[in-house]
Protein backbone atom coordinates (compact mmCIF):
# COMPACT_ATOMS: atom_id res chain seq x y z
CA UNK A 1 0.00 0.00 0.00
CA UNK A 2 1.49 3.24 -1.33
CA UNK A 3 0.42 6.36 0.68
CA UNK A 4 0.57 9.77 -1.00
CA UNK A 5 0.73 13.13 1.34
CA UNK A 6 -0.52 16.36 -0.43
CA UNK A 7 0.04 19.35 1.44
CA UNK A 8 -2.11 22.54 1.51
CA UNK A 9 -0.24 25.84 2.93
CA UNK A 10 -2.71 28.23 4.11
CA UNK A 11 -1.76 31.24 6.50
CA UNK A 12 -3.28 32.33 9.59
CA UNK A 13 -6.45 34.92 8.73
CA UNK A 14 -7.32 36.20 12.51
CA UNK A 15 -8.72 39.13 11.39
CA UNK A 16 -11.03 37.66 9.19
CA UNK A 17 -11.98 35.02 11.63
CA UNK A 18 -12.54 37.96 14.13
CA UNK A 19 -14.73 39.58 11.37
CA UNK A 20 -16.61 36.79 10.49
CA UNK A 21 -17.03 35.55 13.96
CA UNK A 22 -18.74 38.37 15.66
CA UNK A 23 -20.72 39.03 12.50
CA UNK A 24 -22.16 35.66 11.70
CA UNK A 25 -20.52 33.10 14.46
CA UNK A 26 -18.40 31.81 11.59
CA UNK A 27 -15.01 31.57 13.46
CA UNK A 28 -13.65 27.96 11.54
CA UNK A 29 -12.18 28.58 8.04
CA UNK A 30 -14.69 25.66 6.63
CA UNK A 31 -17.71 28.05 7.89
CA UNK A 32 -16.56 30.84 5.24
CA UNK A 33 -17.21 31.49 1.71
CA UNK A 34 -16.75 33.56 -0.64
CA UNK A 35 -19.64 32.88 -3.09
CA UNK A 36 -22.45 35.46 -3.39
CA UNK A 37 -24.29 36.28 -0.61
CA UNK A 38 -28.45 35.23 -0.98
CA UNK A 39 -30.60 37.68 -1.45
CA UNK A 40 -32.13 36.73 2.27
CA UNK A 41 -28.48 38.08 3.33
CA UNK A 42 -28.75 40.83 1.35
CA UNK A 43 -31.63 42.12 2.68
CA UNK A 44 -30.87 41.92 6.26
CA UNK A 45 -28.09 44.22 4.95
CA UNK A 46 -30.29 46.52 3.56
CA UNK A 47 -32.58 46.81 6.63
CA UNK A 48 -28.88 47.01 8.85
CA UNK A 49 -27.43 49.99 6.93
CA UNK A 50 -31.53 51.89 6.86
CA UNK A 51 -31.16 50.72 11.23
CA UNK A 52 -28.67 53.16 11.04
CA UNK A 53 -29.25 55.72 8.87
CA UNK A 54 -32.83 55.92 11.06
CA UNK A 55 -30.65 55.75 14.27
CA UNK A 56 -28.54 58.34 12.99
CA UNK A 57 -31.27 60.93 12.24
CA UNK A 58 -33.06 60.09 16.09
CA UNK A 59 -29.19 60.14 17.64
CA UNK A 60 -28.87 63.64 16.01
CA UNK A 61 -32.38 65.07 16.86
CA UNK A 62 -31.88 64.34 20.47
CA UNK A 63 -28.09 66.23 20.61
CA UNK A 64 -29.52 69.57 18.96
CA UNK A 65 -33.07 68.97 20.99
CA UNK A 66 -31.04 68.93 24.01
CA UNK A 67 -31.96 72.78 23.64
CA UNK A 68 -35.23 72.17 24.97
CA UNK A 69 -35.09 68.82 27.46
CA UNK A 70 -36.91 71.03 29.90
CA UNK A 71 -40.18 71.53 27.41
CA UNK A 72 -40.08 67.85 26.81
CA UNK A 73 -40.00 66.88 30.69
CA UNK A 74 -42.81 69.83 30.92
CA UNK A 75 -44.70 68.72 28.10
CA UNK A 76 -44.40 64.73 29.41
CA UNK A 77 -45.15 65.99 33.05
CA UNK A 78 -48.63 67.64 31.62
CA UNK A 79 -49.62 64.37 30.58
CA UNK A 80 -48.50 61.73 33.07
CA UNK A 81 -48.87 64.14 36.22
CA UNK A 82 -45.46 63.32 37.57
CA UNK A 83 -42.07 64.92 36.74
CA UNK A 84 -39.41 62.81 35.85
CA UNK A 85 -36.01 63.29 33.64
CA UNK A 86 -37.41 61.47 30.55
CA UNK A 87 -34.40 62.10 28.29
CA UNK A 88 -32.00 60.16 30.61
CA UNK A 89 -33.56 56.50 29.41
CA UNK A 90 -33.92 57.77 26.03
CA UNK A 91 -30.35 58.74 25.50
CA UNK A 92 -29.05 55.84 27.35
CA UNK A 93 -30.99 53.83 25.11
CA UNK A 94 -30.50 55.51 21.80
CA UNK A 95 -26.78 55.42 22.52
CA UNK A 96 -26.46 51.96 22.80
CA UNK A 97 -28.39 51.04 19.85
CA UNK A 98 -26.34 53.30 17.75
CA UNK A 99 -22.96 51.46 18.63
CA UNK A 100 -24.37 47.99 18.32
CA UNK A 101 -26.13 48.66 14.95
CA UNK A 102 -22.61 51.03 13.81
CA UNK A 103 -20.65 48.11 15.07
CA UNK A 104 -22.62 45.62 13.12
CA UNK A 105 -22.23 47.90 10.06
CA UNK A 106 -18.51 48.06 10.06
CA UNK A 107 -18.55 44.23 10.62
CA UNK A 108 -20.59 44.25 6.92
CA UNK A 109 -18.22 46.82 5.12
CA UNK A 110 -15.45 44.70 5.94
CA UNK A 111 -17.21 41.32 4.71
CA UNK A 112 -17.83 43.44 1.51
CA UNK A 113 -13.95 44.76 0.99
CA UNK A 114 -12.88 40.87 2.24
CA UNK A 115 -15.06 39.29 -0.13
CA UNK A 116 -16.85 37.17 2.16
CA UNK A 117 -20.37 36.18 2.05
CA UNK A 118 -22.96 38.15 4.50
CA UNK A 119 -24.12 35.71 7.04
CA UNK A 120 -25.77 37.70 10.08
CA UNK A 121 -26.01 35.53 12.93
CA UNK A 122 -29.31 35.23 14.19
CA UNK A 123 -28.75 36.54 17.68
CA UNK A 124 -27.76 39.68 15.88
CA UNK A 125 -30.37 39.64 13.25
CA UNK A 126 -32.90 39.58 16.65
CA UNK A 127 -31.16 42.57 18.12
CA UNK A 128 -31.36 44.87 14.92
CA UNK A 129 -35.03 43.74 15.00
CA UNK A 130 -35.44 45.26 18.06
CA UNK A 131 -33.67 48.43 17.21
CA UNK A 132 -35.67 49.09 14.82
CA UNK A 133 -38.52 48.86 15.57
CA UNK A 134 -38.05 50.63 19.10
CA UNK A 135 -36.48 53.68 17.31
CA UNK A 136 -39.48 53.59 15.31
CA UNK A 137 -41.38 53.39 18.43
CA UNK A 138 -39.69 56.88 19.85
CA UNK A 139 -40.39 58.57 16.16
CA UNK A 140 -44.24 58.30 16.41
CA UNK A 141 -43.90 59.05 20.28
CA UNK A 142 -42.01 61.76 19.98
CA UNK A 143 -44.22 62.92 16.58
CA UNK A 144 -47.15 62.75 19.32
CA UNK A 145 -46.29 64.47 21.90
CA UNK A 146 -43.04 66.96 20.62
CA UNK A 147 -44.58 67.59 17.65
CA UNK A 148 -43.01 71.29 16.57
CA UNK A 149 -39.86 70.07 18.09
CA UNK A 150 -39.22 68.37 14.14
CA UNK A 151 -38.16 72.50 13.72
CA UNK A 152 -34.98 71.90 15.01
CA UNK A 153 -33.48 69.60 12.73
CA UNK A 154 -33.65 72.05 10.16
CA UNK A 155 -32.50 75.22 11.95
CA UNK A 156 -29.62 73.45 13.45
CA UNK A 157 -28.56 72.86 10.02
CA UNK A 158 -27.65 76.28 9.75
CA UNK A 159 -24.76 75.98 12.18
CA UNK A 160 -23.97 71.74 11.17
CA UNK A 161 -24.66 71.92 7.39
CA UNK A 162 -20.55 72.92 6.70
CA UNK A 163 -19.28 70.16 8.84
CA UNK A 164 -22.29 67.84 7.90
CA UNK A 165 -20.95 67.99 4.43
CA UNK A 166 -17.37 67.65 4.86
CA UNK A 167 -18.42 64.22 6.84
CA UNK A 168 -20.62 63.09 4.32
CA UNK A 169 -18.31 63.84 1.42
CA UNK A 170 -15.40 61.95 3.47
CA UNK A 171 -17.74 58.99 4.12
CA UNK A 172 -18.79 59.18 0.37
CA UNK A 173 -15.46 59.30 -0.81
CA UNK A 174 -14.51 56.08 1.53
CA UNK A 175 -17.52 54.19 -0.06
CA UNK A 176 -16.12 54.49 -3.63
CA UNK A 177 -13.07 51.46 -2.76
CA UNK A 178 -16.56 49.07 -1.81
CA UNK A 179 -18.26 50.16 -5.12
CA UNK A 180 -15.29 49.87 -7.42
CA UNK A 181 -13.99 46.55 -6.17
CA UNK A 182 -17.69 45.45 -6.37
CA UNK A 183 -17.98 47.24 -9.64
CA UNK A 184 -14.61 45.57 -11.56
CA UNK A 185 -15.47 42.23 -10.73
CA UNK A 186 -17.57 41.71 -13.33
CA UNK A 187 -17.62 37.87 -13.40
CA UNK A 188 -19.56 37.79 -9.77
CA UNK A 189 -22.65 39.73 -11.20
CA UNK A 190 -24.61 40.95 -13.82
CA UNK A 191 -23.25 43.73 -16.18
CA UNK A 192 -26.58 45.99 -15.47
CA UNK A 193 -27.18 45.49 -12.42
CA UNK A 194 -22.89 46.82 -11.54
CA UNK A 195 -24.35 49.69 -13.75
CA UNK A 196 -26.56 50.41 -11.69
CA UNK A 197 -24.84 50.95 -8.78
CA UNK A 198 -22.13 52.84 -10.39
CA UNK A 199 -25.04 55.52 -11.55
CA UNK A 200 -26.51 55.39 -7.91
CA UNK A 201 -23.25 56.07 -6.75
CA UNK A 202 -22.65 58.61 -9.21
CA UNK A 203 -25.92 60.72 -8.42
CA UNK A 204 -24.83 60.51 -4.80
CA UNK A 205 -21.72 61.61 -5.03
CA UNK A 206 -22.41 64.99 -7.28
CA UNK A 207 -25.35 65.32 -4.77
CA UNK A 208 -22.71 65.43 -1.80
CA UNK A 209 -20.70 67.66 -3.71
CA UNK A 210 -23.27 70.38 -5.03
CA UNK A 211 -25.15 70.23 -1.52
CA UNK A 212 -23.29 73.41 -0.10
CA UNK A 213 -25.52 75.48 -3.11
CA UNK A 214 -28.75 74.82 -0.91
CA UNK A 215 -26.92 75.80 2.15
CA UNK A 216 -28.22 78.83 4.11
CA UNK A 217 -25.69 79.46 7.01
CA UNK A 218 -26.07 83.07 9.10
CA UNK A 219 -22.11 82.72 10.48
CA UNK A 220 -20.84 82.87 6.65
CA UNK A 221 -20.24 86.41 6.98
CA UNK A 222 -17.61 88.81 6.85
CA UNK A 223 -16.64 89.67 10.25
CA UNK A 224 -17.17 93.60 9.94
CA UNK A 225 -21.11 92.49 9.72
CA UNK A 226 -21.41 90.96 12.94
CA UNK A 227 -23.98 92.39 15.26
CA UNK A 228 -23.40 93.27 18.51
CA UNK A 229 -24.18 90.92 20.96
CA UNK A 230 -27.82 89.80 21.95
CA UNK A 231 -29.05 90.64 25.11
CA UNK A 232 -29.73 87.78 27.71
CA UNK A 233 -33.58 87.61 29.32
CA UNK A 234 -33.64 85.60 32.43
CA UNK A 235 -36.36 82.91 31.90
CA UNK A 236 -38.12 82.63 34.80
CA UNK A 237 -34.96 83.29 36.64
CA UNK A 238 -31.91 81.23 35.79
CA UNK A 239 -34.40 77.64 36.64
CA UNK A 240 -31.36 75.48 36.09
CA UNK A 241 -29.67 77.13 38.74
CA UNK A 242 -32.63 77.63 41.24
CA UNK A 243 -36.56 77.03 41.56
CA UNK A 244 -38.21 78.79 38.65
CA UNK A 245 -40.07 81.88 39.10
CA UNK A 246 -38.93 82.59 42.43
CA UNK A 247 -37.11 85.59 44.23
CA UNK A 248 -33.79 83.83 44.07
CA UNK A 249 -34.43 82.45 40.70
CA UNK A 250 -34.31 86.10 39.41
CA UNK A 251 -31.32 87.26 41.41
CA UNK A 252 -28.93 83.68 40.31
CA UNK A 253 -30.27 85.68 36.61
CA UNK A 254 -29.11 89.14 37.25
CA UNK A 255 -26.01 87.79 38.78
CA UNK A 256 -25.25 86.47 35.31
CA UNK A 257 -25.59 89.28 33.49
CA UNK A 258 -29.39 88.76 32.08
CA UNK A 259 -30.99 92.52 30.75
CA UNK A 260 -34.44 91.92 31.40
CA UNK A 261 -36.64 89.01 33.45
CA UNK A 262 -39.34 86.85 32.12
CA UNK A 263 -42.50 85.89 34.30
CA UNK A 264 -45.14 83.36 33.94
CA UNK A 265 -48.13 85.48 35.57
CA UNK A 266 -50.87 83.95 37.18
CA UNK A 267 -53.94 86.02 38.65
CA UNK A 268 -55.39 84.27 42.78
CA UNK A 269 -58.87 83.95 43.91
CA UNK A 270 -58.80 87.49 45.40
CA UNK A 271 -56.55 89.31 42.54
CA UNK A 272 -53.20 89.29 43.21
CA UNK A 273 -50.47 88.54 40.19
CA UNK A 274 -48.49 85.87 41.44
CA UNK A 275 -45.96 83.52 39.52
CA UNK A 276 -46.24 80.47 38.24
CA UNK A 277 -46.27 78.55 34.92
CA UNK A 278 -48.17 75.47 35.05
CA UNK A 279 -51.85 75.39 35.54
CA UNK A 280 -52.03 73.22 39.18
CA UNK A 281 -49.62 73.96 42.02
CA UNK A 282 -48.22 70.47 42.23
CA UNK A 283 -45.06 70.54 40.72
CA UNK A 284 -43.45 73.06 41.98
CA UNK A 285 -45.03 73.46 45.29
CA UNK A 286 -46.20 71.07 48.40
CA UNK A 287 -49.56 71.56 47.71
CA UNK A 288 -50.28 68.06 47.83
CA UNK A 289 -48.95 68.17 51.43
CA UNK A 290 -51.07 71.23 52.99
CA UNK A 291 -53.97 70.71 50.61
CA UNK A 292 -54.28 67.58 49.11
CA UNK A 293 -57.82 67.68 48.77
CA UNK A 294 -57.38 70.40 46.53
CA UNK A 295 -53.61 69.53 44.62
CA UNK A 296 -55.69 69.33 40.82
CA UNK A 297 -57.67 72.74 41.85
CA UNK A 298 -56.40 75.49 39.13
CA UNK A 299 -53.83 77.70 40.51
CA UNK A 300 -55.96 81.08 39.81
CA UNK A 301 -58.57 79.23 42.31
CA UNK A 302 -55.95 80.01 45.96
CA UNK A 303 -56.55 83.18 47.51
CA UNK A 304 -52.94 84.22 47.92
CA UNK A 305 -53.03 83.81 51.39
CA UNK A 306 -53.51 79.94 50.84
CA UNK A 307 -50.68 80.46 48.15
CA UNK A 308 -48.64 82.12 49.99
CA UNK A 309 -48.49 79.40 53.12
CA UNK A 310 -46.71 76.94 50.25
CA UNK A 311 -43.14 76.08 49.95
CA UNK A 312 -41.85 76.65 46.35
CA UNK A 313 -38.32 75.30 46.21
CA UNK A 314 -38.21 72.41 47.95
CA UNK A 315 -39.59 70.35 44.84
CA UNK A 316 -36.29 71.72 43.31
CA UNK A 317 -33.58 70.33 45.95
CA UNK A 318 -35.64 66.75 46.25
CA UNK A 319 -36.86 65.96 41.80
CA UNK A 320 -32.95 68.10 41.12
CA UNK A 321 -34.61 68.54 37.42
CA UNK A 322 -31.18 69.63 35.94
CA UNK A 323 -28.72 67.71 38.46
CA UNK A 324 -27.35 70.82 39.58
CA UNK A 325 -27.71 70.90 43.43
CA UNK A 326 -24.69 69.16 43.59
CA UNK A 327 -23.25 71.81 42.54
CA UNK A 328 -24.91 74.29 45.40
CA UNK A 329 -23.42 75.52 48.45
CA UNK A 330 -25.10 74.15 51.57
CA UNK A 331 -26.18 77.69 52.41
CA UNK A 332 -27.56 77.73 48.81
CA UNK A 333 -29.94 74.54 49.46
CA UNK A 334 -31.11 76.34 52.64
CA UNK A 335 -32.26 79.46 50.95
CA UNK A 336 -33.76 77.62 48.26
CA UNK A 337 -35.58 74.93 50.29
CA UNK A 338 -37.47 78.10 52.33
CA UNK A 339 -38.88 80.09 49.04
CA UNK A 340 -42.24 80.61 48.56
CA UNK A 341 -44.47 81.88 45.70
CA UNK A 342 -42.96 85.02 44.07
CA UNK A 343 -45.67 87.86 43.48
CA UNK A 344 -45.33 90.17 40.64
CA UNK A 345 -44.72 93.06 42.74
CA UNK A 346 -42.02 91.50 44.65
CA UNK A 347 -40.66 90.50 41.00
CA UNK A 348 -41.16 94.03 39.48
CA UNK A 349 -39.26 95.49 42.77
CA UNK A 350 -36.25 93.73 41.88
CA UNK A 351 -36.23 94.60 38.61
CA UNK A 352 -36.60 98.23 39.24
CA UNK A 353 -33.40 97.68 42.00
CA UNK A 354 -30.85 96.76 39.54
CA UNK A 355 -31.97 99.23 36.39
CA UNK A 356 -33.65 95.89 34.25
CA UNK A 357 -36.80 95.58 32.34
CA UNK A 358 -39.54 92.65 32.48
CA UNK A 359 -41.45 90.88 30.13
CA UNK A 360 -44.68 89.13 31.37
CA UNK A 361 -46.29 86.57 29.97
CA UNK A 362 -49.74 86.50 31.68
CA UNK A 363 -52.40 83.86 31.92
CA UNK A 364 -55.67 84.91 31.98
CA UNK A 365 -58.35 83.56 34.17
CA UNK A 366 -60.82 81.27 33.13
CA UNK A 367 -64.57 82.70 32.38
CA UNK A 368 -65.87 81.24 36.20
CA UNK A 369 -63.02 83.18 38.11
CA UNK A 370 -64.21 85.89 40.34
CA UNK A 371 -61.46 88.47 38.33
CA UNK A 372 -62.13 87.56 34.65
CA UNK A 373 -63.04 90.78 33.82
CA UNK A 374 -60.70 92.79 35.62
CA UNK A 375 -57.28 90.43 35.58
CA UNK A 376 -55.45 93.26 33.80
CA UNK A 377 -56.33 95.82 35.85
CA UNK A 378 -55.04 93.63 38.68
CA UNK A 379 -51.39 93.52 36.58
CA UNK A 380 -51.08 97.31 36.33
CA UNK A 381 -51.75 97.71 39.67
CA UNK A 382 -49.05 95.46 40.89
CA UNK A 383 -47.32 97.48 37.76
CA UNK A 384 -47.92 100.82 39.91
CA UNK A 385 -47.23 98.90 43.16
CA UNK A 386 -43.32 98.17 41.95
CA UNK A 387 -42.48 101.44 41.41
CA UNK A 388 -40.73 100.35 37.90
CA UNK A 389 -40.97 102.65 35.01
CA UNK A 390 -43.64 101.13 32.47
CA UNK A 391 -41.53 101.52 29.51
CA UNK A 392 -38.99 98.60 31.59
CA UNK A 393 -42.43 96.55 31.14
CA UNK A 394 -43.40 94.58 28.38
CA UNK A 395 -47.09 92.77 27.94
CA UNK A 396 -47.23 90.12 25.91
CA UNK A 397 -50.80 89.20 25.59
CA UNK A 398 -53.04 90.21 22.94
CA UNK A 399 -56.44 90.50 24.68
CA UNK A 400 -57.40 93.83 26.18
CA UNK A 401 -54.59 95.37 24.44
CA UNK A 402 -56.22 98.84 23.53
CA UNK A 403 -56.61 99.34 27.29
CA UNK A 404 -52.96 99.26 28.53
CA UNK A 405 -51.52 102.12 27.69
CA UNK A 406 -47.75 103.05 28.50
CA UNK A 407 -46.15 99.62 29.05
CA UNK A 408 -44.37 97.88 25.89
CA UNK A 409 -46.27 96.00 23.60
CA UNK A 410 -44.92 92.60 22.25
CA UNK A 411 -46.78 89.15 20.90
CA UNK A 412 -45.69 85.60 20.65
CA UNK A 413 -47.21 85.54 17.48
CA UNK A 414 -45.34 85.82 13.86
CA UNK A 415 -47.43 88.62 12.19
CA UNK A 416 -46.76 90.75 8.86
CA UNK A 417 -45.49 94.34 9.13
CA UNK A 418 -49.12 95.68 8.11
CA UNK A 419 -50.77 93.56 10.90
CA UNK A 420 -47.96 94.68 13.34
CA UNK A 421 -48.35 98.81 12.54
CA UNK A 422 -52.49 97.75 12.69
CA UNK A 423 -52.08 96.77 16.71
CA UNK A 424 -49.43 99.03 17.83
CA UNK A 425 -46.97 96.54 18.73
CA UNK A 426 -43.37 97.40 18.81
CA UNK A 427 -41.71 94.28 19.25
CA UNK A 428 -42.25 90.23 18.58
CA UNK A 429 -41.00 87.28 20.85
CA UNK A 430 -41.12 84.60 18.47
CA UNK A 431 -40.05 81.35 18.86
CA UNK A 432 -36.72 80.14 17.27
CA UNK A 433 -38.43 77.67 14.68
CA UNK A 434 -40.63 81.06 13.76
CA UNK A 435 -37.66 82.65 13.62
CA UNK A 436 -36.07 82.60 10.01
CA UNK A 437 -33.27 84.57 8.88
CA UNK A 438 -35.11 86.28 6.06
CA UNK A 439 -37.91 87.37 8.50
CA UNK A 440 -35.95 88.70 11.37
CA UNK A 441 -33.76 90.73 8.31
CA UNK A 442 -37.19 92.51 7.10
CA UNK A 443 -38.12 92.54 10.96
CA UNK A 444 -35.13 94.72 11.68
CA UNK A 445 -35.47 97.18 8.74
CA UNK A 446 -38.97 98.13 9.75
CA UNK A 447 -37.60 98.87 13.48
CA UNK A 448 -39.22 96.07 15.01
CA UNK A 449 -37.19 94.48 18.21
CA UNK A 450 -37.34 90.76 17.65
CA UNK A 451 -36.68 88.17 20.87
CA UNK A 452 -36.37 85.04 20.24
CA UNK A 453 -37.27 81.61 22.80
CA UNK A 454 -36.09 79.55 24.28
CA UNK A 455 -31.94 79.52 23.33
CA UNK A 456 -30.14 77.20 25.88
CA UNK A 457 -27.55 76.52 23.69
CA UNK A 458 -24.59 77.92 22.44
CA UNK A 459 -24.82 76.96 18.89
CA UNK A 460 -28.27 78.29 18.45
CA UNK A 461 -27.27 81.68 20.50
CA UNK A 462 -24.37 81.82 17.96
CA UNK A 463 -26.83 81.72 15.02
CA UNK A 464 -29.55 83.93 16.23
CA UNK A 465 -26.53 86.55 17.15
CA UNK A 466 -25.37 86.18 13.38
CA UNK A 467 -28.53 86.83 11.97
CA UNK A 468 -28.67 90.07 14.04
CA UNK A 469 -31.30 89.41 16.31
CA UNK A 470 -31.12 92.08 19.49
CA UNK A 471 -32.42 90.04 22.80
CA UNK A 472 -32.80 86.22 23.25
CA UNK A 473 -34.99 84.28 26.46
CA UNK A 474 -33.17 81.49 27.97
CA UNK A 475 -33.33 79.18 30.79
CA UNK A 476 -29.27 78.97 31.01
CA UNK A 477 -28.14 82.41 31.28
CA UNK A 478 -24.82 80.92 32.96
CA UNK A 479 -24.37 79.48 29.91
CA UNK A 480 -24.63 81.75 27.28
CA UNK A 481 -22.63 84.47 29.59
CA UNK A 482 -19.91 81.71 28.73
CA UNK A 483 -20.26 82.92 24.54
CA UNK A 484 -18.08 85.77 23.89
CA UNK A 485 -18.29 85.29 20.32
CA UNK A 486 -19.92 82.99 18.24
CA UNK A 487 -18.74 79.56 18.01
CA UNK A 488 -17.58 79.72 14.62
CA UNK A 489 -17.82 82.17 12.27
CA UNK A 490 -16.41 82.46 8.33
CA UNK A 491 -16.51 84.33 5.29
CA UNK A 492 -18.60 83.87 2.15
CA UNK A 493 -14.87 83.53 -0.17
CA UNK A 494 -13.05 81.45 2.94
CA UNK A 495 -16.35 78.44 3.14
CA UNK A 496 -16.00 78.71 -1.20
CA UNK A 497 -12.87 77.90 -1.05
CA UNK A 498 -12.75 75.01 1.60
CA UNK A 499 -16.31 73.86 -0.12
CA UNK A 500 -14.55 73.68 -3.79
CA UNK A 501 -11.28 72.27 -2.69
CA UNK A 502 -12.62 69.30 -0.68
CA UNK A 503 -15.05 68.72 -3.84
CA UNK A 504 -11.96 68.61 -5.90
CA UNK A 505 -9.68 66.29 -3.68
CA UNK A 506 -12.62 64.38 -3.34
CA UNK A 507 -13.12 63.70 -6.80
CA UNK A 508 -9.44 62.67 -7.48
CA UNK A 509 -9.46 60.31 -4.49
CA UNK A 510 -12.46 58.77 -5.90
CA UNK A 511 -11.17 58.82 -9.78
CA UNK A 512 -7.77 57.11 -8.07
CA UNK A 513 -9.24 53.95 -6.04
CA UNK A 514 -11.38 53.01 -9.10
CA UNK A 515 -8.27 53.17 -11.30
CA UNK A 516 -6.37 51.37 -8.97
CA UNK A 517 -9.18 48.83 -8.62
CA UNK A 518 -9.22 48.26 -11.99
CA UNK A 519 -5.27 47.28 -11.92
CA UNK A 520 -5.37 45.22 -8.77
CA UNK A 521 -8.20 43.04 -10.48
CA UNK A 522 -6.72 42.79 -13.79
CA UNK A 523 -3.24 41.68 -12.19
CA UNK A 524 -4.82 38.48 -10.38
CA UNK A 525 -6.84 37.59 -13.24
CA UNK A 526 -3.32 37.15 -15.00
CA UNK A 527 -2.23 34.90 -12.53
CA UNK A 528 -2.75 31.05 -13.57
CA UNK A 529 -3.20 28.09 -10.25
CA UNK A 530 0.50 26.95 -10.79
CA UNK A 531 1.89 30.36 -10.05
CA UNK A 532 -0.38 31.02 -7.19
CA UNK A 533 0.37 27.38 -6.25
CA UNK A 534 4.33 27.82 -6.10
CA UNK A 535 3.77 31.53 -4.49
CA UNK A 536 1.83 29.32 -1.65
CA UNK A 537 4.50 27.09 -1.42
CA UNK A 538 7.52 29.48 -1.20
CA UNK A 539 5.84 30.73 1.80
CA UNK A 540 5.77 28.44 4.14
CA UNK A 541 8.96 28.86 5.92
CA UNK A 542 6.97 31.56 7.81
CA UNK A 543 5.90 31.11 11.30
CA UNK A 544 2.72 31.80 11.31
CA UNK A 545 2.05 29.57 8.40
CA UNK A 546 -0.02 26.24 9.58
CA UNK A 547 0.76 22.87 7.10
CA UNK A 548 -2.23 20.78 7.11
CA UNK A 549 -1.63 17.28 6.06
CA UNK A 550 -4.55 15.81 4.28
CA UNK A 551 -3.87 11.39 3.93
CA UNK A 552 -5.29 9.50 1.04
CA UNK A 553 -4.85 6.00 1.70
CA UNK A 554 -4.86 4.07 -1.71
CA UNK A 555 -6.39 0.31 -2.56
CA UNK A 556 -4.53 -3.04 -1.70
CA UNK A 557 -1.54 -3.94 -4.57
CA UNK A 558 -4.96 -6.66 -5.53
CA UNK A 559 -6.87 -3.82 -7.20
CA UNK A 560 -4.54 -4.77 -10.16
CA UNK A 561 -2.29 -1.74 -10.15
CA UNK A 562 1.24 -1.54 -9.55
CA UNK A 563 2.56 1.20 -7.55
CA UNK A 564 4.42 2.57 -10.65
CA UNK A 565 1.10 3.08 -12.44
CA UNK A 566 -0.09 4.59 -9.42
CA UNK A 567 2.31 7.14 -9.70
CA UNK A 568 1.44 7.49 -13.33
CA UNK A 569 -2.29 8.08 -12.38
CA UNK A 570 -1.19 10.77 -9.71
CA UNK A 571 1.26 12.55 -10.91
CA UNK A 572 0.27 15.97 -8.84
CA UNK A 573 0.91 14.35 -5.78
CA UNK A 574 4.14 12.88 -7.02
CA UNK A 575 4.84 16.35 -7.69
CA UNK A 576 3.68 17.68 -4.13
CA UNK A 577 5.71 14.61 -2.94
CA UNK A 578 8.57 15.59 -4.32
CA UNK A 579 8.96 19.56 -3.92
CA UNK A 580 8.34 18.59 -0.36
CA UNK A 581 11.37 15.79 -0.20
CA UNK A 582 11.89 14.90 2.89
CA UNK A 583 8.69 15.45 5.09
CA UNK A 584 7.09 12.78 6.90
CA UNK A 585 4.30 12.00 9.13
Amino acid sequence: MVKHQPLQVYEKQVFVSFVTGIYGCRWKRYQRSQDDSSRWECTWFIILCSSFLLLLFWAYFWVVAQNDFNEFNWLVYNRSGEWRDETIPILASTTVGFSYISFLLILAIFHISLGQQLNLYWVHKIGVLATLLSTISGLVSVDDIWRDEWDIMLVSLQSTAPFLHIGALAMVTALSWLVAGYVIRSQRSSKYFQMMVLLIYIIILLAVCLAPLTFSCPCIIDRHNLKPRPDVIGRRGAPMLAPENTLVSFNRALQHGVSSLEADITISLDGVPFLMRDRTLRRTTDVSKVFPARQFDDASFFSWTEIRSLNAGQWFLESDPYWTVKTLTAKDQSRIGNQTVCSLVEMLRLAARANSSALLNICRPPPEHPRYRSWFMDTLWAVQKAGISQKRVTWTPDSDRGRVRGLQQTTNEKLSMKEIRQRGITSLTLHYSKASHKDIQEYLANNVSVTVYPVNEPWLYSILWCSGVPSVSSDAPQVLRKVPYPIWLMSQNAYNFIWITSDLVSLAIVIGIFGFQKWRMSGIQNYNPEQIMLSAVARRSSRDINIMKEKLILSELNNGLSSTEELSLYPENSYARHSHGGLSN
